[in-house]
């Protein structure tokens, strides 16, 4: 299993991992934010007077579909605000530091203008389905608009597997994970319940899937803004200092500050975009499947309710949580905690991270900066009574120098000679831990600890990642089922859902490694073909939106 995951990452570093996927995705962006004149300003209010403007478009007024503006934009939200708001950020940060927010924002902006074009083409182009519903996304526009069928196929495909890998299984695993570290539940049970409630949602189709995250969003999100508000008052004095450090090193990088040994340019900028476009999901395609249930014979009035999306997404949600982290000073603190393999590694040699040249030596290697003199350890270590004695080697955790640290077996502190091979230990049951950076949703969880609710905040951010990981796997379900309507038809939909609901089952307690690696190749296999589509009909877009223009806004 592990071969074959570590093959499936090697393609995707060729892929959804590359460095030039970033750009790839930015320059769509960039591209039609200057052909169609800076839509995300142009619209921006328009926008939010066709979301809460219910009866200026309905069935009553000759329109088709089946969910409201506000309805088809909630589901959108609900797939993409997720477990990326709350650890992404917080993994962004301490990859890149403050800048990688500045670039996570830029994605935003750009990613308005993508999410307004694949949502008015895939509008267009949407079908009626034999029971009744009506589907569409990029699948539609490929085969309908450019005749591009096995394209459009492969596109299906890969959001039916992305459905698994990046909207169910990782989701309920997180929920499974939170629940067991903040409440001390089953994983299993936990599994249980959830799919319980899933298979209600979902089984009941897109009218009672847009009813739920109608209600679930705006109540989640209301709830994170004001757990969020209550840290980031808290540290006032921090607020103004967070934001100039946040445009201060957009274009250098991050200084060391703290634990935080630095990070280069290329680092925050890679990272922050990445994270950007995982929040959102600009040019992927997804979101585009919801908006085209909307109530409406206007494609590109249901494009404008989309541009919102990564504003509210990432704009508001991620620089929310941005802050909380940035003001409460988290980020770059040591805490307690059991490291997890992807984090630790062992270097040959002795360093600090008080000592300047040492910090120069550690920036230089976590940034891959070529000419680094430190190396990866392969040889031996000694522990006695729990503690590392040899005094050549120095234990890296969260790219920061661990202290206070303890090698652990059987539940007892272990005493003897440790194999090390490139930085790893060879033995796996040996269990590491002590103070390091945290990253990711345990980051996040930590600094919503700094503010006058105390422990109380890792409730919220416990209670948020459960909220906002079930409504990503209620969307991504639509999505799925949507796909599969395009590849069997109708008789296929049943048969996926109860596939789905297993596998979200499985996933809670299950190791789903391999499925999630392979996920992120499915979403790269979305994503290229669907910019490519959009490129190529930028004419016909640009002549949509005139249109729109001239019929609704003069």
């Amino acid at each position: 299993m592990l071969e074959v995951n570590n093959f499936l990452v090697s393609i995707d570093s060729f892929i959804g991992s590359a460095r030039w996927f970033p750009f790839y995705l930015l320059g769509i962006g960039l591209f039609f934010t200057i052909y169609l004149k800076f839509p995300q300003i142009r619209f921006f209010k328009h926008a939010w007077g066709v979301l809460f403007d219910p009866e200026k478009e309905s069935k009553e007024h000759g329109a088709h579909g089946e969910t409201s503006h506000f309805q088809a934009m909630s589901m959108a939200l609900s797939g993409t605000i997720g477990t990326g708001n709350i650890g992404g950020v917080g993994l962004a940060i301490y990859l890149g530091g403050p800048a990688a927010i500045f670039w996570m924002l830029m994605t935003a902006f750009m990613g308005m203008t993508t999410k307004f074009v694949e949502v008015s083409l895939s509008h267009k182009y949407r079908v009626d389905v034999d029971d009744g519903t009506v589907a569409g996304g990029p699948m539609y526009v490929m085969d309908r608009g450019l005749g591009w069928k096995p394209l459009a196929m492969v596109f299906a495909a890969a959001v039916a597997l992305s459905s698994f890998g990046s909207g169910s299984m990782p989701q309920v695993n997180n929920i499974a994970q939170v629940m067991r570290e903040t409440f001390d539940f089953n994983e299993m049970a936990v599994g249980g319940v959830a799919s319980v409630l899933l298979g209600f949602v979902i089984i009941g189709g897109i009218t009672r899937i847009a009813a739920f995250a109608s209600r679930i969003v705006p109540t989640m999100a209301l709830l994170y803004f004001v757990g969020a508000l209550c840290v980031i008052v808290s540290n006032y004095e921090n607020i103004v200092p967070s934001f100039i450090s946040i445009f201060t090193y957009a274009f250098d990088g991050s200084a060391a500050v703290g634990g935080f040994l630095g990070a280069t340019f290329a680092f925050a900028f890679n990272r922050g975009v990445n994270r950007g476009l995982f929040s959102n999901e600009a040019g992927q395609g997804s979101s585009a499947i919801a908006h085209a249930s909307a109530i409406t014979e206007e494609p590109v009035s249901e494009g404008m309710v989309s541009l919102l999306e990564p504003f509210i997404d990432t704009i508001i949600i991620c620089t929310l949580t941005g802050l909380v982290i940035l003001s409460s000073g988290v980020w770059t603190e040591k805490h307690q905690n059991t490291f997890q393999t992807s984090d630790f590694s062992i270097i040959a040699g002795s360093y600090t991270d008080t000592l300047p040249e040492d910090k120069q030596a550690l920036f230089n290697h976590l940034n891959f900066i070529e000419g680094s003199t430190i190396r990866e350890l392969t040889g031996e270590i000694t522990i006695a009574a729990g503690r590392m004695t040899t005094t050549d080697a120095t234990i890296l955790n969260a790219r920061s120098v661990a202290e206070d640290v303890m090698f652990m077996k059987d539940d007892q502190p272990y005493t003897g000679i440790l194999s090390v091979i490139d930085g790893d230990l060879e033995d796996r049951d040996v269990v590491v831990s002590g103070k390091s950076l945290l990253h990711s949703a345990a980051l996040t969880s930590v600094a919503f600890t700094k503010s006058f609710l105390g422990e109380n905040g890792k409730y919220i951010v416990a209670f948020s990642l459960a909220l906002f990981a079930f409504s990503t796997a209620v969307a991504w379900s639509y999505y799925g089922d949507r796909a599969v309507t395009y590849l069997f038809g109708h008789a296929g939909v049943l048969p996926y859902r109860i596939l789905y609901v297993i596998g979200f089952f499985v996933a809670s307690f299950a190791d789903t490694t391999v499925i999630w690696t392979f996920a992120a190749i499915t979403v790269a296999f979305m994503t290229i073909p669907n910019v490519i589509c959009m490129f190529v009909m930028r004419k016909e877009v640009k002549h949509m939106v005139n249109d729109y223009v001239e019929k609704k806004l003069k």
